[in-house]
């Protein structure tokens, strides 16, 4: 275990700094010691030849002319310290650091504007100077930066040489990880069939990709400043085919795809619900094959469409089984906070803790899962200020589920599509909202009153779990077979209000927000439904096995 000992230097009392780097060091595994404020050159070199340190690491945050002195000092008694081979560093404001390096004392100076995260990233060994020091695959960044989050923000501006300007300022800016990029719907429906685009659609929702030159542009587009990663949205149509030109063009750091959807049940394919679980099925195999990390982006859908939360649980469940069922590896689980817009904050953490206990039963030393959280476009106000407020307000309470990859939506959305700027601003609202974080806050997750719904929303969703696999035939396994899921969804065992009507669904759902979170609900008789009698009236009317009982 390396040793820092660490002070101010000269009259400096300027502790705060010094005292949460080494926060992060002793969270990365250091010994640490604080020698105190204010500390003599004499005294510093009595104290390292005394505790043999590694790493001796000196602040100063005054005006910087009595700083020359004290490091001339430093420097001509710096041959009476044993050992020879200590680090370096400094810390303070950037007039400091400057007459720090001109010293040429110092391993490494940080000069008061560096992010937590690049703190992070160099005392787990790394150092972002070059090129090749960022890491170029999304496991080996989450890896470099942990607890700090990786960032993203989605990006699809009406034209390709507009989306190509803003990867560019995001890069040089070097306040995301990962730019995913929005291609619209006629590129994710009709890439390979352009003659079918309705060309009045193009640049809805997103930037107008027609051939794999314009998907190179993007990515030669993010080779500077901090070498953010690209992922792109998968395909509604041809969705492997799709998955190849994203992963030779933009190296697509992972996948994302829907299980249920993308298909007749949202209108955004025209695939029928049984064939597009099994092509999603066969997607997350073929990345799979590839040691490509796949997102599985499913529950949200159901919320988004006010399905009760007990569903949403339990599809999360659902998917991150199939894509352990499909040789996934590295698997990426989505948590949409806000969703829907008026759940509570506390039945919302509440939600995602039960999500993340089931999901989490499944990994192995096979199937790893790094989680990334998000807030719900939804919940956004079209007034700006506002809207940042939110931003700021989803991001604190989703740091509560210590995810490792953090999803920016742009404070703007509700209001206009995203430019760079606004990304810029979004990332560094957040990075406050980090950097607050990172001083200690209150772990939310332990409220009696999250807790005691954490552990009703486990057992309902596991009651939802246990009547599909009642109605799979012998000899398959119903949580992956098309047959049984597609008809889990007929017959209303997966459901959701928005879904009335539509052919493929039984539709029959109805919800209510009571108390702040969102349960299944009888409108005639004013109750709660409870996911037993929901379960068990729908099995006992589709004539199949019923009774399905409380998990144990």
């Amino acid at each position: 275990m390396k040793k820092i000992l660490a002070c101010t230097l000269g009259n400096c009392v300027h502790v705060a700094g010094t005292m949460n780097f080494l926060g992060l060091a002793e969270n990365e595994g250091y010994d640490t010691e604080f020698l105190g404020m204010g500390i003599s050159v004499d005294d510093l070199i009595l104290s390292i030849n005394k505790k043999n340190p590694d790493i001796v690491a000196l602040s100063y945050r005054l005006t910087p002319e009595p700083l020359i002195g004290i490091l001339k000092e430093l420097k001509s008694k710096i041959d009476n310290i044993e050992p020879k081979n200590i680090i370096w560093l400094f810390g303070g404001t950037e007039p400091t650091g400057l007459v720090a390096k001109e010293s040429e004392i110092f391993d490494k100076i940080f000069y008061g504007h560096e992010d937590i995260d690049e703190v992070i990233h160099y005392l787990k060994g790394g150092e972002y100077s070059q090129e090749e020091e960022y890491p170029r695959d999304i496991i080996s960044r989450i890896k470099s930066k942990y607890p700090y989050p990786v960032l993203r923000h989605h990006l699809g501006l009406p034209t390709i040489e507009e989306t190509v300007e803003a990867i560019e300022k995001i890069a040089e800016a070097k306040v995301l990880d990962i730019i995913s990029i929005a291609p619209d719907q006629n590129a994710q429906e009709f890439f390979f069939d352009q003659d079918k685009m309705d060309k009045r659609l193009d640049s809805a929702g997103g930037v107008p990709l027609r051939t794999p030159e314009d998907f190179e542009r993007l990515y030669n587009a993010a080779q500077r400043g901090n070498f953010p990663l690209l992922r792109s949205y998968s395909g509604t149509k041809n969705i492997i085919q799709f998955a190849e030109v994203l992963n030779e063009t933009i190296n697509n750091a992972w996948c994302a795809v829907p299980l249920f959807w993308y298909s007749e049940l949202d209108g955004r394919g025209p695939r029928k619900v049984k064939d597009a679980i099994k092509e999603n099925q066969e997607v997350m195999k073929w990345h799979g094959e590839r040691n490509i990390p796949v997102e599985v982006n499913d529950p949200h859908h159901w919320s988004l469409r006010d399905a009760h939360d007990a569903i949403g649980v339990a599809d999360a469940y659902l998917v991150a089984y199939n894509a352990k069922a499909m040789g996934v590896k590295d698997y990426i689980a989505q948590y949409m906070f806000n969703v829907p817009a008026f759940i509570s904050p506390e039945m919302d953490l509440a939600k995602f803790l039960a999500k993340i206990e089931l999901v989490e039963s499944l990994q192995d030393k096979n199937f790893r899962i790094y989680r990334q959280a998000r807030a719900g476009l939804a919940s956004f106000p079209a007034d700006l200020n506002q809207a940042k407020g939110q931003l700021a307000a989803s991001a604190y309470l989703a740091m509560a589920i210590k995810p490792h990859i953090y999803h920016v939506v742009g404070f703007c959305e509700a209001h206009h599509a995203a430019t760079a700027e606004d990304i810029i601003e979004s990332a560094m609202i957040v990075r406050g909202v980090l950097r607050n974080e990172f001083l200690g806050s209150i772990d939310m997750t332990k409220d009696k009153n999250v807790q005691r719904r954490k552990e009703e929303l486990v057992e309902e969703a596991m009651i939802i779990i246990d009547a599909i696999k009642s109605i799979g035939p012998k000899g398959v396994d119903p949580l992956t077979d098309p047959n049984t899921l597609a008809k889990a969804v007929e017959i209303g065992i997966l459901d959701a209000p928005h879904l009335k009507g539509n052919k493929a669904a039984k539709g029959s759902l109805t919800t209510r927000v009571i108390s702040g979170a969102m349960y299944a609900y009888d409108n005639e008789n004013k109750r709660i439904i409870r996911e037993e009698e929901r379960i068990n009236t729908i099995l006992k009317e589709s004539n199949i096995f019923p009774d399905v009982k409380k998990s144990s």
